[in-house]
């Protein structure tokens, strides 16, 4: 077996380990992507409709000190393993109410997310219960939220890192493959420099 032999055999193996490592995964991204490519516009696809419930809370006795506190608790309470996303805190401040103006209280605001559900917190200071808004997704709405890495974790993180290098891999060995398949290069060169083309035309427009 000559040297270019033996090379063209690794370069298949490789080129078919990676396809099979990134199959399953690639083909809800595929999936997944085609979606999120019509979430708006004319042709938008819908994900389907949320299922919304909304609760009021007790606060514990001390109460959280602070909007990140208050997501970590009622993570706790509602027994909800996601991650807590965007927090915000708005000072007192004064409010035109009719002909007078009003002192409105602090407010906090908190989010928690997961791949499926999330939870919206607001909190008035000086209530004794927090509002919770409680958001279910449809199946495809969670296969979204997966592909954009949505209330996922650092090991769905990394996982999703090797699919990419994957795709990288993938890419650089079927060029390799095909250049040393096929003697018609010129027609190779002439693929790619459309298809790159096509890619930049249709970003721009």
């Amino acid at each position: 077996m000559t040297r270019r032999s033996t090379f063209l055999k690794w370069l298949r193996n490789v080129h078919g380990w990676i396809g099979l490592w990134g199959a399953v995964l690639g083909l809800m991204f595929g999936v997944t992507g085609f979606l999120l490519n019509h979430r708006g516009g004319p042709m938008k696809i819908s994900p389907g409709e949320p299922q919304v419930s909304q609760m009021r809370l007790p606060l514990p006795d001390p109460a959280p000190d602070s909007p990140q506190a208050l997501a970590e608790w009622v993570g706790c309470e509602l027994r909800f393993d996601g991650r807590i996303g965007r927090t915000q805190r708005e000072p007192a401040h004064k409010v035109a109410w009719g002909d007078r103006s009003v002192m409105q209280p602090e407010h906090w605001s908190a989010m928690l997310t997961g791949p499926r559900t999330s939870i919206m917190i607001e909190y008035w200071q000086g209530n004794p219960t927090v509002s919770v808004k409680r958001t279910e997704g449809t199946l495809l709405a969670m296969l979204n939220n997966m592909h954009r890495g949505a209330g996922m974790g650092i090991g769905w993180t990394l996982l999703v890192d090797t699919i990419a290098g994957s795709l990288v891999l993938l890419s650089l060995t079927g060029v390799l493959l095909w250049t040393e398949l096929n003697r018609r290069k010129t027609i190779g060169a002439a693929i790619f420099a459309v298809s790159l083309v096509v890619m930049v035309v249709c970003g721009v427009v």
